[in-house]
């Protein structure tokens, strides 16, 4: 199976060793807006072929694209990479907002195409030992998860140089960044919630440094702190009426500890896995499409859909975080 790539990041990069792992799977081409950085991004990762012309790119022949553009563009990517019939592999957010993600899977449906979001954190087996757990701790009482992670353009950004993670313009900010990351966890352990508030920090230029979620569901709330202008070294949990489900990281979980309340006791529960975890969504959306699964297809669909509709209302519901064309 050829891909191509469309973003000359790390985390391109690291797609494209996660790919390795897969004996089937050619990269054949890369884009890039900069002639330089399109060839110099092709020579260094083995591609044929290198491209600053999308259209272009899209008429070769390749199976699917990996998208990793800044975030205001995966939209658009999205749709021309559909319109040529090629399948799509794009990081998240791959939608603003719910229209967006309902215009994508008209387009994906009419082209006879799949369509994936880049969650990685929800296929790798840790994850499925956290779901699995969930019974064992009872009727959930309130969820905290959090994504803190001081970003390395931080500093930048503190002596003027802006770029494009920090900026409203490119649809950047602690939500869209890092708060996607819980926000999708727990639609995927919880569904949709009832109701979704938004309390950002915002930066001298509008965009969310930081910010605290709160998702209302039937009996418990779930609360989750991301920011990219700080650290933290504490874990999420899952308080149920029976125990608690421990999580040193959402993405990726490499520890994972179940508390039973009644024995008082802790059982560490995670397994060794791959450094890579990227290994594991590729795997999933690989399959997805050597076999046409059009209903894990489906459901995937759905659960991204419910994502960007709860990253739309909160946003709107703040009020200032609107994006280019909202």
């Amino acid at each position: 199976m050829k891909f191509s790539t469309i973003g000359t990041s790390w985390i391109t990069e690291a797609f494209i060793k996660a790919t390795n792992h897969f004996k089937e799977i050619e990269l054949v081409s890369v884009y890039s807006r900069s002639e330089e950085t399109a060839r110099s991004f092709a020579t260094k990762n083995g591609a044929l072929e290198w491209f600053t012309n999308i259209e272009e790119m899209l008429e070769t022949d390749t199976d699917f694209v990996y998208i990793a553009s800044p975030n205001i563009l995966h939209y658009e990517h999205v749709l021309a990479c559909i319109e040529h019939q090629k399948n799509v592999f794009c990081e998240k957010p791959m939608a603003l907002n719910e229209r967006q993600w309902q215009v994508i899977q008209e387009r994906a449906k009419q082209n006879d195409v799949y369509v994936f979001e880049g969650y990685r954190h929800l296929f790798s087996p840790n994850y499925k030992i956290l779901k699995d757990s969930l019974k064992q701790i009872g009727q959930v009482r309130s969820v905290m998860l959090q994504y803190i992670q001081y970003s390395s353009k931080y500093d930048a950004f503190k002596d003027g140089n802006i770029g494009n993670v920090f900026t409203k313009e490119f649809a950047g900010g602690a939500l869209m960044d890092l708060g996607v990351y819980p926000l999708s966890m727990a639609i995927d352990l919880f569904g949709e919630p009832d109701d979704v508030t938004y309390f950002p920090t915002l930066l001298e230029n509008g965009v969310d440094g930081s910010g605290t979620l709160v998702l209302t569901y039937d009996g418990f709330n779930v609360t989750i702190l991301c920011s990219k202008i700080a650290q933290a070294n504490m874990p999420s949990e899952i308080h149920g009426e029976d125990g608690t489900i421990t999580v040193d990281h959402i993405a990726p979980i490499q520890q994972l500890a179940v508390y039973n309340r009644k024995t008082k006791e802790t059982v560490n529960v995670a397994e060794e896995q791959l450094d890579l975890d990227m290994v594991y969504e590729v795997e999933v959306f690989l399959g997805m499409v050597k076999e046409g699964n059009i209903r894990n297809h489906e459901l995937w669909l759905e659960r991204s859909r419910l994502v960007a509709k709860c990253l739309e209302v909160a946003r709107k519901k703040q009020g200032s975080l609107l994006f280019p064309g909202e």
